[in-house]
């Protein structure tokens, strides 16, 4: 892209007119977007988030490498060495049923003999194994509920906001409905009807976290779409008749849609956070699945010998901790990015 020089004697002109070259990443993807990206490059607390998620796309990529299943067919079931109900403590010796032995294993370790990492919880739950494949059962829930209440959310808010009148009165309505209700609480009670008509599996408590989970997208894009749609560009686009459809999703949605994005950031960690709460509480996943939220429960009737079995709660607890506050930590930068207003102050 060449450069546009002030010719003549405008002197001062010339001396402010900035010479910067443009590089190709930056023509690749746009002023806006280079600049959201090197904001985000350029935040400590952002580069922290994304080393931390990218610690745990790591394991949840390698867990099989990792953590070899015993039962292929089976890869979230969490291994049991017997059935006691006592914890067993930190480099146990399996005894029996023991998993396939990484390649891994021998040269870091020393030995050719599988041990229990981070120890057994109750019932004998290998907890290095739950907190590996675990990794994968955030991530699944953590998208899956986050993109779909995300995608609901954009879709019914901006038919309000676009729509205005009754349809908009009539949404806005079942909205602040769903609003009133507990949400931790409403999608418990959901979930537990589920169960029982779709089995143990990740698919009431994902269900019911999306049902009680879109209705703050659709009030944040429905403030911003109020604003947008009124502008020149878009009552332009309505003269010289274009599609609604088309107004909505290629004009307004995509300049609107940027503080719904950084909720969305932030919600996938509020999302892991709800369905370990209803693991905890025994509701979704059969018992065994691999699962934070599950390998946690196990420590409820030992919480008074902690002190003795703190490796059940630590381990687990310590890798939910740092997968939300990695999420986090990038929400929190890519809002500071997109609202001028909020630079600085987090």
């Amino acid at each position: 892209m060449s450069e546009t020089i002030p010719s003549g004697d405008n002197t001062l002109l010339r001396e402010t007119v900035s010479s910067r070259e443009i590089g190709r990443v930056e023509r690749f993807l746009g002023p806006e977007n280079y600049r959201i990206v090197t904001g985000l490059l350029k935040t400590p607390a952002s580069v922290m988030g994304f080393v931390l998620i990218t610690f745990f796309a790591l394991i949840a990529l390698a867990a099989p490498v990792i953590a070899p299943p015993v039962n292929p067919n089976e890869p979230y079931k969490i291994p049991r060495d017997g059935f006691r109900a006592e914890p067993q403590p930190m480099g146990s010796q399996w005894k029996t049923k023991a998993p396939p032995l990484p390649f891994w294993w021998k040269p870091v370790m020393g030995t050719d003999k599988w041990e229990h990492i981070l120890g057994t919880s109750q019932g004998q739950y290998d907890v290095f194994y739950g907190i590996i494949w675990g990794t994968r059962t955030a991530f699944r829930t953590g998208l899956i509920v986050t993109i779909s209440t995300f995608l609901i959310g954009i879709i019914i808010g901006s038919v309000s906001a676009y729509y205005g009148g009754i349809v908009d009165n009539i949404i806005m309505r079942i909205v602040d409905v769903f609003l009133t209700l507990p949400f931790i609480l409403a999608a418990l009670i959901l979930a537990t009807i589920l169960t029982p008509r779709i089995g143990k599996s990740l698919y009431p408590a994902i269900i019911a976290l999306v049902s009680f989970g879109w209705m703050g997208y659709a009030r944040i894009i429905r403030g911003d779409i109020l604003s947008i749609k009124e502008r020149d560009y878009v009552m332009a686009a309505r003269v010289i008749g274009v599609k609604d459809s088309r107004i909505l999703f290629r004009h307004i949605i995509p300049n609107a849609i940027f503080p719904t994005l950084v909720l969305a950031s932030l919600a996938v960690g509020d999302v892991v956070l709800s369905f370990a709460g209803l693991s905890f509480l025994g509701i979704g996943t059969e018992v065994g699945y691999a699962d934070w939220g599950q390998v946690l429960s196990f420590a409820r009737n030992w919480i008074t010998s902690l002190d003795t079995y703190w490796y059940i709660i630590v381990w687990p607890g310590l890798a939910l901790v740092l997968y939300v506050m990695g999420f986090n930590l990038v929400g929190d930068a890519l809002r500071d990015v997109l609202d001028p207003r909020m630079r600085g102050k987090s």
